[in-house]
């Protein structure tokens, strides 16, 4: 026993001494990846409609690199969650490249994707690579966790939220709590790394709030965006694993997937606002917060359209665009009950993501994060109805589910 013992303190040892490591090399990683990303961006709205009509020649780019060096890593976020769950031994280090330049392309050329899935491959890859050179026990795994951490907190600067997010995320109904530790230290040098370099955080003072006591029908509202914001997790998740499988099937040649559907996808995002739907969807967050415009259908036509980006091929990641997508539901749903649309907003901000990601933890710390702790009451609300209500669905294929003695893999569409 005392050996057992001294054995798992010395591991915790190791993998906190190299979560100090992994954090500031991930979180630098971060940084050149997001900034270059935001340069891209903008560049992009100021040349929208000079660039996005040549997304089907990006798209067949972005296919051509994966087919040239390594068509495995197409599989993306799959081959993390494969590594962490010991189906796969180790992750093709040309995913890190692969994946960077694809969701530049992506964005530059008008594609509707987001970035997080980028910044955790990233870590996820750094991290385990490293461990599996020190020979680290059970092949990397608590690293593997710890490197998701790290990614997601640079390119966030939500250090908690990451922690959590990828300690729940591999496996749902199960916390890793083996990894807490060094994937707590590794998100907080991250976070830390990328804000030195520049990397600037996106955070919203709330001053509003509601206040549920004494008035049921404000806590029946409360209740009902809960299942609204739950509800448009679960279409965002299954529609999106719907249309990757029909793409995949009817259309088999990834060229012709994706260089003739791009051409109408384009079009399209030309001609709904010229490009307001292009990109990572900041622009509709910031008119959530910042008394901008917000159109009733501002939330359908960006899930339309990041459904269609990324089951046609395009590279990024998910979760920024849902931000957006519960960010101006929630600015709807608000105006239209009578309660603070700011405050809605952020709430559908969180819950969405939860819904979508089959997490509960990580999107109520996202609150907290990034909006502050005078509404975490509501939060803890709204993100439990959202996650009870996802049907298990999540945009992540390769998660599994835990049911008692039972691992299943997450419902599949």
């Amino acid at each position: 026993m005392k050996q057992e013992t001294k054995t798992k303190l010395t591991d915790m040892a190791k993998h906190v001494l190299l979560a100090v490591v992994v954090g500031p090399i991930v979180g630098a990683i971060d940084a050149v990846f997001g900034r270059i990303l935001i340069a891209v961006s903008s560049f992009r709205d100021a040349h929208v409609l000079l660039l996005v009509p040549f997304l089907p020649l990006a798209g067949l780019l972005i296919t051509y690199m994966y087919y040239r060096y390594s068509k495995l890593s197409l599989k993306g976020m799959t081959l993390v969650f494969e590594t962490g769950q010991a189906r796969r031994e180790e992750i093709p280090k040309a995913l890190v490249p692969l994946v960077m330049i694809g969701t530049w392309v992506t964005h530059l050329f008008g594609g509707s994707a987001g970035r997080e899935g980028v910044a955790v491959q990233i870590g996820a890859t750094v991290s385990h690579t490293i461990a599996r050179k020190l020979k680290m026990p059970d092949n990397g795994r608590i690293m593997l966790v710890t490197g998701m951490a790290a990614g997601f907190a640079g390119l966030f600067q939500t250090p908690l939220t990451a922690t959590f997010f990828a300690i729940e995320v591999i496996t749902a109904g199960v916390m890793d709590y083996e990894a807490l530790l060094p994937a707590l230290i590794a998100s907080y040098l991250s976070s830390a790394a990328s804000a030195a370099l520049g990397l600037e955080k996106f955070s919203e003072n709330i001053k509003g709030t509601i206040a549920l006591s004494g008035s049921p029908s404000t806590a029946l509202k409360i209740v009902l965006l809960g299942i609204a914001f739950g509800l448009t997790g679960w279409c965002f998740s299954f529609f999106l694993g719907r249309m990757k499988k029909i793409m995949g099937e009817k259309i088999e040649n990834p060229y012709i997937r994706i260089g003739v559907i791009s051409i109408p996808l384009a079009a399209l995002l030309l001609a709904a606002f010229a490009g307001r739907y292009c990109g990572l969807g900041t622009n509709l967050i910031r008119a959530s917060f910042e008394g901008g415009t917000v159109n009733s259908y501002d939330w359908i036509l960006k899930l339309l359209f990041t459904i269609l980006t990324l089951s046609i091929g395009f590279q990024g990641g998910e979760v920024t665009p849902l931000f957006s997508i519960g960010a101006t539901l929630g600015a709807v749903l608000g105006t239209m009950m009578g309660l603070p649309p700011e405050v809605t907003a952020a709430l559908g901000y969180a819950a969405v993501f939860g819904s979508a990601t089959n997490t509960l933890i990580a999107p109520i710390l996202i609150g907290l994060e990034v909006f502050g702790a005078q509404n975490i009451l509501l939060f803890v609300i709204v993100c439990t109805l959202a996650y009870i209500l996802n049907g298990n669905c999540s945009i992540y294929g390769a998660q599994k589910v835990f049911r008692q003695e039972n691992t299943t893999e997450v419902k599949k569409v």
